[in-house]
């Protein structure tokens, strides 16, 4: 697993200072950006940073503590994942399900954690009122929670990690890839030798013992590091933290773990045929360094040149010379001890992989020959600024990154050491470092092919060792996950029982909206906000699929790619440079019913950003080399979703829902057939029938005013020419009249994948919030839905689930989604529908106190983030509601009865009038699905 911390801290930027105390600040430039932070250790060892935001009335709380699979021992592997599982299900003082239970009452983000190689870490943005009972909370967790753990509890959770597994790994495309990867380059005794998660063996040999020595030796104040950001009191903080963290036991002293690097002596193929891929990978895998290594900084020049956009000898070579991929992914995974810099290639339907092999030595070449310029190497600096800004966008983001220096680099403080070192890369560092640990060394190629395509494989590739899971009928462990546990609490010198009290109720302030329509028809809509220099923006022209030729799905999606690939007096090469010169991003995409151009840049470039968006939208290249190479690229995206279930399931659902005669049933990228028919004409056609601007709202957020933001569309207001733009009477789709049970067989499936709906609202109906406040409870509230609590904490059966009703100006569907262990597919199945039946009519007091607290408190963090502040744009733009609409929407919250949800219940949950549909293994789930009581099941692949 990739540590989410160091994709951010990797890229850094080049005017950061950082104070050691918010309350002895150096003065500096008023236009330089500070994080600044204050960091204290209590006597038993408790690691503590704070750091003060005051940009909205919410703080991000984060406990990490230095385990992740590194610490494990041959034969108990995956402890540090089960325990990111167990620290959210009970301690002594929260009870059962208990931080769940407060993460939604007081409106908080919801409690999540993450495991990775060398750490484990907990987290959770909430109100700033809530901000005692999460240290409250953290502190239970820590100190008071391993006497709650009991058989029973390890065997349930036990199940749910294997569904993970499964989900994540064994019933997807190539997911055991990295597990021969690592295997093979890291040798038995090292701790990367086996993945994070671990192997379903060690864990089901897991005893209760083994799980409390893990813990008790690294779930120690003296190896965790705790960290808080926000809207602060930061003397009444320590005084919390003190408080509640202060008596827990130090533990034993924790050795630091010595680096160690990796050497192959010999370079290892290795293959394996994929039941679930449909096109050939390549991976090759060299030995790399560690997390702020001094060459780790030229390391990720290198990746970056190599692969990424038209300048990069890879993807001129493999993608545009020699057309056997459309992607090209090079990427440094360093760890604490050792790290691996790996290259992934998707090569076309039916490629052999020699072929992609000569073309990276070609590439390589071509490299070694030409090197990098220094005009590029800024280029590439600048997009790692924008990137770092991106990253301290919301308080977790900065609670994250000073975290990851504390534990990783020894003190927050190695910022200012990151900065100089990243600064200090030259064009000669980065040949260098080719040279070192690329330029003929020794690698792991690992072949990943479908089935019956060995042929494709690397010469001299032998079989890779796949431990791939037998799901047997009626072998699974049984456990009753209702008893509870027994114990003596651990002592406290004062009562832990009692949760605390809120703090003073923040003051919740909506973001200013302004708007301004344009005599083009353009309409504009914005937010001011100063917190980072950084622009956010997107021009969302009104169309997408819902304007194409049903017989030529597919061309708003592959016109979306081709406006970005060179403008009429830029060739495709000397656009994107343009763009990353100025550290921005533009990227185009289609949806069903938009074509969407997005934007992010640093504020004082954003005028010059504008320009090229500009340039894209006015004066289109149609460059035929680019068409050619974006069919091809979504001829083989049609593939790889053949492949995996997931994919599989949402476009048959979409069949199912909106029907035959729908253009919304149709996969938006369209089939191997429409695309194939698909011209370059026709995307000509579709650009000037239908891209206007009086079908255009332009939406943005971040350090630029109104007036600015006026000023940079003048010349796009002149020069754009409006012309109307007819959409099509769309027709009405309706509730099926009685259920039935739809089945996709994918043999020797793992999991079975399950969606469960109808059509519903749309997001204009009257109906579609309170709909959304009903469905809270049912499994649109995470842990807290009755589906979660009923499959996955009570069964044992899944991952995840979760339920919504999604609509936008058409009618959308409600749609139930889960995969699940494959032997329990009908049980699931069965159980969901019971669930449904029973909502409305069991739904009580406490459910709606529940639904409440966490929709009006998590009202104060709704729109913390530039991306939840342009969602909010969108919505304003698209569905007409009021610029406080969220404040509307907490007065329908508050207003809303017991008997109002079970109304809306009876009319928009009927079990017995829904889709269902299940793609798994027929052989061994089809016919017992016939016991729920629909009929038949529908084979929709015979």
């Amino acid at each position: 697993m990739k540590s989410f911390q160091f994709l951010a801290l990797s890229i850094l930027l080049f005017t950061v200072t950082v104070s050691h105390s918010q309350n002895n600040k150096k003065k500096t430039d008023s236009k330089e950006f500070k994080v600044e932070f204050e960091q204290f250790t209590l006597d038993n060892g408790l690691k503590v940073i704070l750091h003060i935001d005051r940009s909205d009335p919410v703080v991000a709380v984060a406990l990490t503590s230095h385990v992740g699979s590194a610490r494990e021992k041959t034969g108990r592997t995956g402890f540090a994942h089960l325990f990111e599982h167990l620290l959210f299900l009970e301690s002594e003082n929260l009870g059962k399900g208990g931080l769940d239970k407060m993460s939604a009452r007081i409106g908080g983000s919801g409690a999540n954690g993450s495991t990775s190689r060398d750490r484990t870490n907990y987290y959770q943005t909430v109100p700033k009122d809530a901000l005692e009972k999460m240290i409250w909370a953290e502190a239970d967790k820590l100190g008071y929670f391993i006497n709650t753990v009991t058989d029973p509890v390890l065997a349930k959770e036990k199940q749910v990690v294997k569904n993970e597994k499964r989900q994540s790994y064994d019933n997807k495309p190539y997911g055991n890839n990295f597990s021969v990867i690592n295997s093979n380059l890291y040798p038995t005794n090292h701790p990367y030798h086996w993945e994070v998660i671990g192997s379903l063996e060690d864990l089901q040999n897991a005893s209760l013992q083994d799980v409390k020595e893990f813990y008790n030796r690294w779930y120690v104040p003296n190896n965790v590091t705790l960290t808080i950001a926000g809207d602060i009191d930061v003397k009444q903080t320590k005084a919390w933290v003190e408080k509640y963290f202060g008596e827990i036991k130090r533990g034993e002293a924790i050795p630091k773990m010595e680096k160690q690097l990796v050497t192959l002596t010999e370079t290892k193929k290795l293959y394996h045929e994929d039941n679930f891929a449909r096109l050939p990978q390549l991976t090759l895998t060299w030995p790399s360094v560690y997390e702020y290594h001094p060459d780790s900084y030229a390391l990720e020049v290198l990746a970056t040149y190599l692969a990424k956009g038209k300048k990069a000898p890879l993807y001129k070579t493999l993608v545009e010379d020699k057309k056997l991929t459309d992607e090209v992914e090079l990427s440094q995974y360093n760890s604490e001890l050792a790290g691996q810099y790996i290259l992934n290639i998707v090569a076309f339907d039916k490629t052999n992989l020699n072929s992609v092999m000569d073309g990276v030595n070609e590439a390589f070449k071509n490299f070694e020959k030409e090197g990098i310029s220094t005009q590029d190497l800024n280029r590439i600096k600048a997009g790692q600024e924008t990137a770092f800004y991106s990253g301290l966008s919301s308080v977790l983001g900065k609670g994250f990154q000073l975290a990851q220096y504390q534990i990783f680099a020894g003190s927050p403080d190695y910022i200012n050491q990151d900065v100089k070192k990243i600064l200090a890369v030259t064009t000669e560092d980065v040949m260098r470092v080719y040279k070192k640990y690329l330029k003929d060394q020794h690698f792991i190629a690992t072949s990943f092919v479908p089935k019956g395509q060995a042929n494709l494989v690397l010469k001299g590739s032998v079989v890779a060792k796949v431990v791939e899971e037998k799901i047997v009928e009626g072998k699974e462990d049984t456990f009753d996950a209702s008893i509870a546990a027994t114990y003596t609490k651990t002592p406290s010198s004062f009562d832990r029982s009692t949760e605390p009290a809120y703090g003073e109720s923040p003051d919740v302030v909506l973001p200013s909206v302004w708007k301004n329509k344009l005599s083009s028809g353009l309409n504009v809509f914005g937010i001011e906000n100063q917190e980072v220099p950084l622009v956010q923006f997107q021009f969302q022209i009104k169309g997408g699929m819902l304007l194409e030729n049903v017989s030529k799905i597919g061309v708003s999606k592959m016109l979306s790619e081709l406006m970005t690939k060179g403008t009429k007096n830029k060739t495709p090469e000397q656009l994107e440079n343009a763009i990353e010169s100025l550290g921005a991003t533009i990227k185009a995409s289609a949806t069903d019913e938009s074509i969407i151009i997005k934007g992010n840049t640093l504020a004082k470039n954003y005028v010059e950003t504008i320009k090229l968006v500009q340039e894209i939208l006015l004066q289109p290249r149609w460059d035929a080399k680019e068409f050619e190479l974006i069919k091809q690229s979504t001829l083989s995206q049609i593939q790889q979703q053949k492949a995996d279930p997931n994919n599989i399931a949402r476009n048959e659902f979409r069949k199912l829902v909106f029907g035959k005669e729908s253009i919304l049933s149709n996969n938006r990228i369209g089939t191997e057939s429409s695309v194939n028919d698909i011209t370059l004409d026709d995307l000509k056609a579709y650009y000037n029938l239908n891209i206007s601007p009086a079908v255009t709202d332009f939406q943005i957020v971040g350090a630029v005013s109104k007036a600015e933001v006026n000023r940079s569309l003048a010349d796009l207001n002149k020069n754009w020419k409006s012309k109307k733009v007819t959409f099509p009477t769309m027709k009405v789709v309706e509730a099926p009249q009685s259920s039935k049970i739809y089945f996709y067989d994918v043999p020797g499936a793992k999991q079975s994948v399950i969606r469960i709906g109808y059509p519903a609202l749309a997001a204009t109906d009257a109906d579609f919030y309170p709909t959304n406040i009903m469905n809270y409870r049912l499994g649109g509230g995470g842990f807290t839905s009755q589906l979660t609590q009923e499959l996955r904490e009570g069964k044992g059966y899944t991952y995840g689930i979760g339920s919504s009703f999604d609509g936008s100006t058409t009618k959308g569907p409600f749609s139930i989604s889960s995969g699940v262990r494959s032997n329990v597919t009908y049980e699931s199945v069965n159980l969901i529908k019971d669930i449904v039946a029973q909502y409305g009519p069991t739904f009580n007091a406490n459910d709606l106190e529940v639904t409440k607290s966490y929709l009006i408190k998590s009202n104060a963090r709704a729109f913390e983030t530039m991306g939840s502040k342009l969602n909010m744009l969108y919505d304003i733009s698209n569905y007409n509601f009021p610029d406080d609409y969220a404040k509307q929407r907490e007065n329908i919250v508050k207003n809303i009865s017991i008997d109002d949800i079970k109304k809306l219940s009876e009319k928009y949950l009927n079990a017995n009038k829904m889709i269902y549909l299940v793609v798994g293994d027929a052989e061994t789930q089809l016919k017992k699905l016939e016991q729920i009581g629909f009929g038949t099941p529908i084979l929709l692949n015979k």
